[in-house]
């Protein structure tokens, strides 16, 4: 029997990092060396299956909202490798109950990390979904595929969900800024193309955008009549972003929404329940729970916290 998913009318949709979710086999075609069973992270079938345990914990925790508790209705991932982890985790994990659904993208990205959406097919009827691909630009290495999922709400509304992971900032935030206006120049092309037929269609993109929310490339969002509903979110136990870098929290995670949706939205936290977190021993207070440290296991969950954004349909 399938967990309760809706109370009171609200929809609950997650987005998180979930920190390198690779399987221990090596792909003949993919830079994924890191994580097997020979590399020096060690990572065995053992250490596997405790990563999907706590990457499921992690979402089912992200239902809470004080008033009671519902598995949220859509998750995004971001850093999962492929089809067999996405089942591991769906299936075989501690969310095999959830009923869950996903589509996933297969991106030209070296290290072989895609993203995906989970949804409740009892609260969202996925209608189509397809990646969408970004042309690399000069001296840009091949990145993850955008994914586009539309599907049906419960009250009939239809929501179209965009899960982006944005190039990182590696080899200098100048230098790579360009990369990430790209993949938010072909988010909004097909966002425009939606909106010629529907101009008012309910919109969610949800990923990690390797940038703050006053950067170059979301302001390209912001000026195709996306909100930022996630950039004021904070933890109730010390998390003041998603990530932390040298003592420094950032919100480089992101939801934006547009259209009818925008109307029904409630609220956006970030989920930093203390099994998430701990001690910051070399800058104080506290960090998210990463899995390794280094090359040193953790046995932890990511190095980012979730996104939790409420509608009240």
């Amino acid at each position: 029997m399938p967990l309760t998913y809706l109370i009171l009318g609200i929809f609950t949709l997650v987005e998180l990092n979930t920190e390198n979710l690779f399987d221990t086999q090596k792909d003949s075609v993919k830079d994924d060396t890191e994580y097997t069973t020979e590399s020096l992270k060690r990572w065995t079938r053992t250490r596997y299956w405790n990563k999907l345990n706590h990457i499921a914990q992690e979402i089912i925790s992200c239902g809470e909202d004080g008033n009671g508790w519902a598995l949220p209705d859509l998750v995004a991932l971001c850093e999962v490798e492929n089809d067999t982890v996405l089942t591991d985790l769906t299936r075989r994990s501690l969310l095999r109950k959830a009923g869950y659904e996903y589509v996933m993208t297969d991106s030209p990205d070296q290290r072989g990390i895609d993203v995906a959406l989970l949804y409740s097919p009892f609260s969202f009827r996925m209608i189509r979904h397809y990646p969408l691909r970004i042309p690399p630009l000069k001296e840009m290495r091949p990145t993850r595929d955008i994914l586009y999922v539309c599907g049906e709400l419960i009250n009939g509304d239809t929501l179209h969900v965009f899960v982006v992971h944005a190039p990182s900032r590696y080899g200098g935030e100048r230098v790579t800024r360009p990369h990430r206006m790209a993949v938010a120049n072909r988010l909004c092309q097909t966002i425009d193309s939606i909106r010629n037929n529907s101009p008012e269609a309910s919109i969610v993109v949800a990923g990690d955008f390797n940038d703050p929310y006053d950067s170059k490339a979301l302001e390209i969002l912001r000026g195709h009549q996306l909100m930022n509903v996630s950039q004021a979110a904070r933890g109730s136990h010390g998390a003041k972003g998603t990530y932390k870098y040298q003592g420094q929290w950032e919100s480089i995670d992101h939801i934006f929404v547009g259209g009818h949706i925008l109307h029904a939205f409630r609220q956006c936290i970030i989920n930093d329940a203390p099994f998430l977190l701990e001690e910051d021993e070399q800058y104080g207070g506290v960090m998210p729970r990463r899995n390794y440290r280094g090359y040193k296991y953790n046995k932890g969950y990511s190095d980012h916290l979730p996104l939790v954004a409420q509608f009240e349909l």
